[in-house]
């Protein structure tokens, strides 16, 4: 039986009565799953010739196309600075571009061009493979639980936002 195994099994007794360990567990998963999803990413962004930051721009314009740069910048949860520096390497590079909106022409509507939909769908892929492989190995119903407690730690605004995309 792995580390692995024997943790699980021990969560799962007490899965009823979550202690702090427990919680504190799942925060550290959180945050290493979260390093090496980005660390999967980061030779085909190098080669790009993109940085993080760009990339989780790339990820939210294909999550929500037509945002307001105001919207993206709430989303991502950066400063008008940082967003700008980002914004302008995507636009520049003809990775994003702006579009006025329909109904007032001074709003500015942000999508991925093709350039952008193609590394935004490329950087995925190198993800993708983990995911699948970590589904795999967990199973059907772990997977549901898995994308029940994500879900649970949405805000009512990701929730939404999701909603909107036909997502969750």
């Amino acid at each position: 039986m792995t580390v692995r195994d024997r943790r699980e099994a021990a969560d799962e007794a007490g899965l009823l009565f979550l202690r702090e360990t427990q919680i504190r567990t799942a925060q550290q998963l959180l945050f290493l799953a979260e390093r090496d999803m980005a660390r999967s990413v980061a030779p085909l962004l190098e080669e790009i010739g993109l940085g993080r930051a760009q990339y989780r721009v790339l990820q939210a314009l294909a999550l929500s196309p037509g945002m307001t740069v105001g919207r993206l910048r709430e989303l991502l949860g950066i400063s008008k600075q940082s967003l700008a520096r980002s914004l302008s390497d995507l636009l520049g590079r003809g990775f994003a571009e702006q579009r006025a909106g329909r109904a007032d022409r001074r709003q500015r509507l942000l999508f991925l061009t093709e350039a952008g939909r193609s590394a935004e769908e490329r950087l995925f892929i190198c993800q993708r493979g983990r995911l699948v492989a970590a589904y795999r190995e967990a199973g059907g119903e772990a997977v549901s639980g898995f994308r029940r407690v994500l879900s649970g730690l949405l805000t009512q605004e990701s929730e939404a936002l999701l909603a909107e995309r036909g997502g969750a």
